[in-house]
């Protein structure tokens, strides 16, 4: 059948797509005031429409995202950046989706501008009369009175769309979607220079850009965690071509936007240590020198911003609000109710564990790419999922750090296959307001039971590839 051919998918999914975007005028995360009579809630019956439009889009996007991948696996040719141009397009117009987080983007930009410490209070701090008082009226939750985690580079950048829209909510928030639509292109330029093992490009810019989580968190959304994958990866990208130091400074920027992007240092520092011999001397070279030009970066982009160094005392302020996909957070709720009074010393202390365990992960992952054993740039993928997973604080786009790595080494590979189901189930996990529902949880969960079957039933690596090829001749 036509739908299930390549071209197909990409109707398919742009239907899907603007579907999403067109139940969010109705149900998105809109602002609480300043939406200028377009972004605002339109009564009950509109909003339950929207939403459940929005659903039916985020199946059909998907189910084509699902079904085009496929046919990549097993070797159709198609022009992968006209999908991802005709999937974008319907997105870039809509309100926020799926979350708030761009008003406290807008908010602490405002705040810097206003003379505010960004790392000292929440978005609360704003008065009335200020910049950003209607994205602070806005912002969601907790993150009212939460200092800002975020590096100054990208303050620097929140400050700038503020200064040049005013701080009214419409405009603020599509200076900050371009951004995103920046960093997607970034990260797109770093997946196909990387190639992404066997399969090519086309595959890795499938499963990094072209992800539906990538599309309604990072386009949808504006989250800044695209900003910062795309400035990580574009540095590992220019590591591997042999421009280490450059690659170093983007990382460093990147870090600037979110830290974990640091992890990247480690296995740059591999492609150092093992391009210069693969000696110990060599590893500590490897494990110095990059570190101290990400070092510099990030000094002086603090210094150049004038925001401060408050950013190194924040970085832990997520890991205070208590998100279900944190499994470290999970247990160590559960102990600590069942074992004290008081549940949070122990809670503290299975996170820490838990990051304890991540760091080996990673070092672990570190010295088999220095021993030739793992692709660095797989390596690198794997360490910031492994991050993640075992993260105080877990959001369902925290997964594209290492997804888009992943991707960029060897989309076809188990990994590769898996973090797509993970993509596609984590969509669900959010509604199209940026709450996140029972019901978000059970439809993940059904898309990830269904997902695992069809990879054991059909994996997509090389020897499964072979498998199939020997029983098609045998036929």
């Amino acid at each position: 059948m036509w739908v299930f051919s390549a071209s197909g998918c990409r109707w398919l999914g742009a239907a899907g797509s603007l579907a999403v975007a067109v139940g969010g005028w109705a149900a998105g995360a809109l602002p609480v005031r300043g939406g200028w009579g377009l972004w605002e809630p339109r009564g009950s019956a509109l909003t339950l429409a929207g939403a459940l439009l929005a659903y039916l889009g985020l199946t059909l996007l998907v189910a084509a995202w699902w079904r085009y991948g496929v046919l990549l696996a097993r070797g159709a040719r198609d022009g992968v950046l006209a999908t991802l141009a005709c999937w974008t397009v319907p997105l870039l117009l809509a309100p926020p989706l799926y979350s708030k987080d761009v008003y406290s983007y807008v908010a602490q930009g405002a705040m810097v501008l206003e003379g505010h410490d960004v790392y000292g209070g929440g978005p609360s701090v704003l008065g009335p009369g200020e910049l950003g008082a209607d994205a602070a009226a806005s912002v969601g939750g907790h993150w009212t009175d939460t200092p800002a985690p975020y590096g100054p580079a990208f303050l620097v950048l929140a400050q700038l769309v503020v200064k040049l829209t005013g701080g009214e909510i419409v405009p603020a928030v599509l200076g900050m979607r371009l951004i995103a639509l920046g960093a997607l292109a970034l990260i797109v330029w770093a997946v196909r220079g990387l190639g992404g093992g066997p399969g090519g490009p086309g595959g890795a810019v499938w499963l990094a850009a072209l992800n539906p989580l990538m599309l309604i968190h990072v386009v949808g959304g504006t989250h800044n965690d695209g900003l910062m994958i795309g400035l990580m990866l574009a540095g590992v990208l220019l590591a591997v071509r042999g421009r280490w130091v450059l690659g170093c400074v983007l990382v460093g920027l990147a870090m600037m936007v979110k830290s974990p992007a640091a992890v990247a240092l480690l296995f740059i520092g591999v492609l150092v240590a093992r391009r210069d011999g693969g000696h110990v001397r060599s590893l500590v070279k490897g494990l110095v020198l990059p570190g101290l030009v990400a070092g510099a970066v990030a000094a002086g982009a603090t210094v150049l911003a004038g925001t401060g160094f408050g950013w190194l005392r924040t970085q832990s302020v997520a890991g205070t609000i208590h998100t279900a996909l944190s499994v470290s957070s999970d247990l160590g709720l559960a102990a600590g109710s069942l074992l004290a009074d008081d549940p949070d010393p122990v809670k503290a202390l299975v996170q820490n564990l838990g990051l304890l365990a991540a760091v080996v992960i990673i070092l672990v992952l570190g010295w088999r790419a220095w021993k030739g054993l793992l692709d660095p740039v797989l390596g690198l993928g794997l360490s910031l999922v492994a991050l993640v997973v075992l993260s105080p604080m877990v959001q369902p786009w925290y997964l594209l750090w290492g997804t888009a790595a992943v991707a960029a080494a060897a989309w076809r590979s188990r990994a590769g296959q898996v973090l797509a189901v993970l993509s596609a189930a984590l969509g669900y996990e959010t509604a199209l307001d940026g709450r996140t529902p029972w019901y978000g949880f059970l439809a993940a969960g059904v898309v990830l039971v269904a997902g695992l079957l069809w990879v054991r039933r059909e994996p997509w690596g090389e020897a499964a590839a072979s498998r199939r090829a020997l029983a098609r001749a045998a036929d």
